[in-house]
C-alpha cells in the first residue's frame, strides 16, 4: 500500500544512519557537515577595546578641557593611569585602559591650540564606544553543533578561535544508473526509435550539488541479469539511485532484480502525483531509491524525497523542507485526489505555475526555480492565494518539520 507524503518523509527522517568522519583544514570545510560540537575557548573580544578612533577619558571629565597624556594603537600593551582632566588618544581595536570608561569619536572632538581636547558631543553615555570582553562570544559559547552545515561565516568563527582543523562527516557515496534499452546516453548515437537518457545526468549532477561522492556505473539492459550485475557492483555505496523499471510493464525488471538480491522494502508507492510508483528500501547497508522513468516525475520526486534522504546521509541536522510564502500569480486548476507537485517560477512576490508539466516532459524544470504541493482536496486556486514554495535550485532546509502542503 502506498504511503502518504507525510509518512514517507517521516520514514526517511527516522532512518538510522551512522556517517563516518574525517579531519580536514577549515578552509576546505565549506558546505561540509560538522561532525563535532565546538565551544569557544576564547572570549571575543579578548579584552576591552575601542570601537572608534578617538579619545578615551573618564566620564566625569566630559565637560573639562582634557590633556592628552598618551596614544594607544591596536596591538599596544600599555599600563596607563588617568588622572583628573586627562585623556588618551586611542585607535580602533586598541586595549582600553582600566580608567577609561567612555570614548569620544575624534570627529566629535576639538583639538585646541594648546594641544588639549574638548568633547563636543555631550550626549555620550558612560561606556560609549567601548567593546567589552565576551560581548561577541563568551568562553564555552557554542560555536558549531554536530550536524551544522559549515559556511563562510562559520569559518570566520573557527579561525577566530584559533581552530585550524575540524571533524566533518565524509561525503556519502551515491551510485546512479538507469535501465531501459530504449534509452541512450547523450554521447551515443541514437536511432529514430530511441531517446536520450536525461534522468541519469540529472540525478548524478543533483547529488553532486548536494556535496555527495557520486559515481555513474552505466546503463542496464532490459534483463534481470544485467541489473543484478550493476546492483552487486554498487553495494559499497551508501545510496543507489535508479530511474525507470518500477511500474508494472513487462520489461520493468528493476524491482525484480533488487528483490532477487535480498532487497528489504521500506515502502512501495507514495500517494503523490506525479511519481506514485516510487520504491525505497535497502540491501544490507545500502539504501535504494527507485524513481519513475518519466523525467519530470523522477526529478520532482527526488526534490521532495531524495533531497531529504541526502541530507540525512550527509549527517545534517536540518533535513526538512523549508518553505517561503508567496502569492499565486494566476488562477490554477488541479485534478484532486492526491497531493500534487506543481513546479513553477517565483519572481520574489508571485509564483507562476508551469503550464507544461506532464510527467514525461523534460523542459519544465529548466524554467522553474521552485514548486508547490497542493493537498488532495484542492481542485482550483484563485490568483493572489497564498501558497507555500519549496525551493528547487537553492538550498532551504529547517531543523524541525513544517507542513508544506497548501490548503484552501
Amino acid at each position: 500500500m502506498a504511503l502518504s507524503v507525510d509518512n514517507a518523509l517521516k520514514t526517511i527522517s527516522e532512518l538510522i544512519v551512522n556517517p563516518k568522519f574525517e579531519i580536514i583544514p577549515i578552509e576546505e570545510s565549506i558546505n561540509r557537515i560538522c561532525a563535532q560540537d565546538i565551544n569557544a575557548k576564547l572570549a571575543l573580544p579578548r579584552f576591552n577595546n575601542s570601537a572608534m578612533d578617538g579619545y578615551g577619558f573618564r566620564f566625569e571629565d566630559i565637560n573639562k578641557e582634557l590633556n592628552i597624556i598618551d596614544t594607544v594603537f591596536a596591538g599596544d600593551n600599555k599600563n596607563i593611569t588617568l588622572k583628573e582632566a586627562t585623556c588618551i588618544k586611542i585607535m580602533t581595536g586598541a586595549v582600553v585602559p582600566n580608567d577609561v570608561n567612555v570614548i569620544a569619536p575624534k570627529e566629535n572632538c576639538t583639538v585646541l591650540d594648546n594641544g588639549n581636547v574638548l568633547i563636543n558631543d555631550k550626549t555620550l553615555k558612560e561606556y560609549s564606544h567601548i567593546r567589552f570582553v565576551g560581548e561577541d562570544i563568551n568562553i564555552d559559547d557554542k560555536v558549531l553543533s554536530k550536524g551544522d552545515e559549515i559556511n563562510f561565516a562559520d569559518i570566520t568563527l573557527l579561525s577566530s578561535q584559533g581552530i585550524s582543523y575540524i571533524n566533518v562527516y565524509k561525503k556519502p557515496k551515491v551510485v546512479v544508473f538507469a535501465s531501459g534499452e530504449e534509452l541512450k546516453l547523450h554521447y551515443e548515437k541514437i536511432e529514430d526509435h530511441q531517446i536520450y537518457n536525461s534522468n541519469t545526468p540529472t540525478l548524478l549532477t543533483r547529488c553532486k550539488e548536494f556535496n555527495c561522492d557520486v559515481t555513474f556505473i552505466g546503463q542496464a539492459r532490459d534483463s534481470i541479469e544485467s541489473l543484478q550485475e550493476l546492483i552487486k557492483n554498487s553495494l559499497d555505496a551508501d545510496l543507489i539511485v535508479t530511474s525507470g523499471g518500477v511500474s508494472v510493464g513487462d520489461a520493468d525488471f528493476t524491482n525484480e532484480a533488487f528483490l532477487s538480491l535480498d532487497f528489504k522494502q521500506i515502502f512501495r508507492g507514495i500517494e503523490i502525483k506525479p511519481g506514485k510508483p516510487t520504491i525505497f528500501g535497502k540491501i544490507e547497508n545500502t539504501f535504494i531509491l527507485n524513481l519513475p522513468g518519466n523525467p519530470l516525475a523522477s526529478a520532482l520526486i527526488f526534490e521532495v524525497f531524495g533531497k531529504v534522504l541526502l541530507q540525512k546521509l550527509l549527517g545534517s541536522n536540518s533535513i526538512f523542507h523549508g518553505t517561503i510564502n508567496a502569492k499565486l500569480g494566476t488562477d490554477l486548476k488541479n485534478k484532486k485526489g492526491r497531493i500534487t507537485i506543481i513546479p513553477g517560477l517565483f519572481d520574489g512576490e508571485y509564483f507562476f505555475p508551469e503550464d507544461k508539466r506532464l510527467p514525461g516532459m523534460v523542459s519544465t524544470l529548466s524554467r522553474s526555480n521552485c514548486m508547490i504541493a497542493l493537498s488532495e482536496d484542492i481542485s482550483s486556486l484563485k490568483k493572489d492565494t497564498t501558497v507555500k514554495l519549496l525551493p528547487i535550485n537553492w538550498k532551504f532546509f529547517r531543523k524541525d518539520y513544517k507542513d508544506f502542503i497548501t490548503y484552501e
